[in-house]
């Protein structure tokens, strides 16, 4: 059976979150919304608390926690919820960066499409923001700057203080798609100049249908954000409908797990990636980014395509070229391109990516295909 390197994609749900799901389901089955008897008190009690293990993950306060189906609801959330602002404001310029994934991509779009000014930031085949452009591309009428702290396709890490600190004398809102980094990389993220996190339950080893966006008060004000839907007072008016308890406390416990052991997580990632590096080296390996997780590695390996190589390594290892939203289309990789690269070397590179229970990498099985297709 393939060895699953493709973690950046979706993670194994936890054993024991697992366990605590499945015994939600079929005993502790109440709607948290029920206020007339113990199933119901039950089920809030045990949203509460997951509110809380999500909260301290960043050191935010779990009344600033809104649970929402994953990363891409959040980010939509965070960016489209504020237009009524914005148009109050008379503030209708936002900045984003040219590698987020298309779950913020396409909402900037669509508020260009309304009449928003949309400034990108630029990458190098760093892969990396430059906070001075932000510095340059800031104005009063800015009322959004979004950008994602750990790219899914490369790793690489923005220098979110820094662009804290650019930001720390302005007004605009700074959101960051954190689904790569929630619960690994978290640090940055307890950053108070963020006001938005967007995070992602099955990229840290809870079930999939499951996030949350963090809503960062200034002082008591809390982000003017409005619903995106309808029908309902839950989590706080912003996200209308039954909260999906069994999911919500799943997302909690993988939360506190991760923030637990995230340290040596980190130190196991980083000890595999320097095995598959050295290895790699052989073989005149181009690695695409700097400053990158020390759970992926998105490499070029010349003379090898990348589809080629994904259908050599069936049955040894399970990796990606890509985003797993757009792993069906065959256009380059947006993000690869933005960092300047041409169609050849983005037609060679591959990511992978491993986690918390990945022990060791099949090495030497997946050099043995590469040298076999290797023109």
């Amino acid at each position: 059976m393939s060895t699953y390197l493709d973690y950046n994609a979706t993670t194994p749900v936890l054993p024991e979150v697992a366990q605590l799901v499945y015994k939600l389901m079929l005993e502790e089955f109440g709607n948290s919304g029920s206020r007339t008897h113990e199933f119901g008190a039950r089920a809030k009690a045990l949203v509460e608390n997951a509110r809380k293990q999500v909260a301290e993950v960043v050191n935010a306060d779990k009344s600033e926690v809104i649970f929402t189906s994953g990363a891409t609801e959040s980010n939509n959330l965070a960016i489209l919820g504020l237009v009524e602002y914005a148009v109050q404001q008379g503030k209708k310029h936002i900045i984003t960066t040219r590698i987020e994934h298309k779950a913020v991509l396409e909402p900037f779009e669509y508020l260009g499409s309304l009449g928003f000014e949309v400034s990108f930031l630029d990458v190098d085949e760093s892969g990396l923001v430059d906070p001075i452009q932000l510095r340059h591309l800031l104005s009063d009428d800015t009322v959004l700057v979004s950008i994602m702290h750990v790219n899914n396709e490369t790793g690489c890490i923005q220098p979110i203080k820094e662009i804290c600190e650019i930001l720390a004398e302005h007004e605009t809102y700074f959101h960051v798609d954190a689904a790569q980094s929630y619960g690994k990389l978290s640090d940055d993220l307890s950053n108070t100049r963020i006001d938005l996190i967007s995070a992602s339950g099955h990229k840290v080893y809870a079930p999939k249908g499951i996030g949350a966006l963090i809503m960062r008060k200034r002082g008591f004000i809390k982000p003017p954000l409005k619903p995106l839907m309808f029908g309902g007072g839950q989590e706080k008016g912003l996200r209308p409908g039954t909260i999906a308890v069994p999911l919500v406390v799943g997302f909690g416990l993988a939360c506190e797990l991760a923030r637990k052991n995230a340290p040596q997580w980190r130190s196991r990632a980083q000890k595999i990636k320097a095995s598959l590096i050295e290895e790699l080296d052989k073989l005149g390996a181009l690695y695409n980014g700097q400053n990158t997780s020390p759970f992926v590695l998105n490499v070029a390996i010349p003379g090898v395509n990348s589809e080629s190589l994904m259908v050599a390594l069936k049955g040894v290892a399970a990796i990606s070229n890509g985003s797993a939203c757009t792993s069906s289309s065959y256009t380059p990789s947006h993000v690869l391109t933005a960092m300047g690269f041409d169609e050849q070397r983005i037609s060679e590179s591959i990511r992978i990516s491993w986690g918390c229970e990945t022990d060791e990498l099949p090495i030497a099985q997946i050099i043995s295909k590469i040298e076999q297709i290797k023109l």
